[in-house]
């Protein structure tokens, strides 16, 4: 394999190929990134490669000179960090023989021992996958972009409960759905499928929280469409393809979690009797400066709701900090007087995703969770805490 490479193209790919190798393996071929080198007629492409035997992604980059033909498996960390040193360098070349690679640059010379190609798992193909798959179909970029920011915040972290340590996708017919909770927070967003997708049957499945990490630093053109795959225990996403034989500039496929997600109908409030309609961006402000003196101990905030003059004022205490009191002018409200708790996180993390100028929460008891909706596809259900 002989190529010369765009290096800030290059270094992107990488970058985000290293977010997908193994980082604990007993397996040194696992910690690598597979290099494939293709020429037909004058034109040529280099297609980047790494697995951690639970997810893989293929990368596909044009901006390549390929001179010769072939594979190269490289330890990830060693060429992020050559490359990304080689920041002076506009094109970087890579020429390998057997299982060692030389890149060079105008005044750098690195020689870099990796493994034999062969020894490399194969990398699943979504055409193939797509045939044999319970569900097909696309959506743009940017929507799905939009139900990913929307619900991967609030899943659990290494929670014992696996089934929520990933993002419930549902697809009914022409609307997709995606839900996520750590079981004191719950996600929902929605949207429609495009007119070209025909009504399909109802298809659920639990997507892991890194491979939708690693799907939002890959769908970041807006206008393209990514097709989606998902089959008995596996789910793959192809970037920027038309078609299901079209390979688009990215292929991510990860293993699906197991479980059963829990039945989150059941945990959102219905006929809450206060509801309260608020600017976001002064709602998000005031949440972060009550939070600035809570501590582990005492991380709620009070939220004490007037009816009379419509306004809201936030309140926290914390030992050996202090305490403060923020007040803000409410667009709208209905309902009776209500003062309870939140966690600041909770709720700030849920205004940063909301794209809508205003937003609506909605309310019963001190006790029983609290509902923020943001136009009619964005519904978040958050769990009081008690203000010591």
């Amino acid at each position: 394999m002989k190529v010369i490479c765009d290096r800030a193209a290059l270094l992107e790919g990488i970058n985000i190929e290293s977010g997908v190798v193994a980082s604990r393996t007993p397996r040194p071929q696992l910690t690598c990134i597979k290099l494939i080198a293709e020429k037909t007629g004058d034109t040529g492409r280099l297609t980047l490669a790494a697995t951690d035997a639970e997810m893989s992604l293929r990368l596909i980059s044009e901006r390549v000179d390929v001179q010769e033909p072939g594979e190269a498996l490289l330890p990830a960390t060693t060429i992020r960090q050559i490359v990304s040193a080689e920041d002076a360098e506009a094109n970087l070349s890579f020429e390998s023989e057997g299982d060692a690679c030389t890149i060079r640059g105008a005044d750098a010379y690195f020689k870099v021992l990796g493994y034999d190609p062969k020894d490399f798992p194969a990398v699943p193909e979504f055409a193939e996958a797509a045939k044999n798959a319970k569900a097909v179909f696309s959506h743009p970029a940017s929507s799905f972009r939009r139900l990913i920011t929307k619900t991967l915040f609030a899943t659990a972290r290494e929670n014992s409960r696996y089934a929520i340590n990933g993002v419930l996708l549902k697809r009914d017919g022409k609307r997709l759905e995606f839900v996520s909770t750590d079981g004191r927070r719950l996600a929902v967003a929605r949207a429609n499928l495009g007119p070209d997708e025909k009504d399909g049957g109802a298809v659920t499945c639990i997507i892991p929280s890194k491979a939708l990490s690693t799907l939002l630093k890959l769908a970041d053109d807006p206008d393209e469409t990514i097709r989606i795959a998902i089959t008995d225990n596996q789910i793959y996403f192809a970037i920027g393809a038309e078609s299901n034989d079209d390979p688009g500039r990215a292929c991510l496929a990860s293993n699906l979690v197991e479980g059963s997600f829990p039945p989150y109908e059941d945990v959102i409030p219905r006929d809450q009797d206060i509801i309260v309609r608020f600017d976001r961006d002064v709602m998000l402000s005031a949440v972060r400066r009550a939070a600035l003196l809570t501590n582990e101990e005492s991380r709620g905030v009070e939220m004490s709701f007037n009816a009379a003059d419509k306004t809201l004022e936030l309140s926290s205490a914390a030992p050996e900090l202090g305490e403060s009191k923020i007040t803000v002018d409410l667009l709208e409200y209905k309902g009776d007087d209500i003062s309870l708790g939140f966690n600041p996180a909770f709720v700030s993390d849920a205004l940063k995703v909301i794209e809508e100028p205003e937003v609506i929460i909605e309310l019963s008891t001190p006790k029983k969770p609290g509902v923020i909706k943001a136009g009619s596809d964005f519904v978040y259900v958050v769990m009081p805490v008690n203000i010591q």
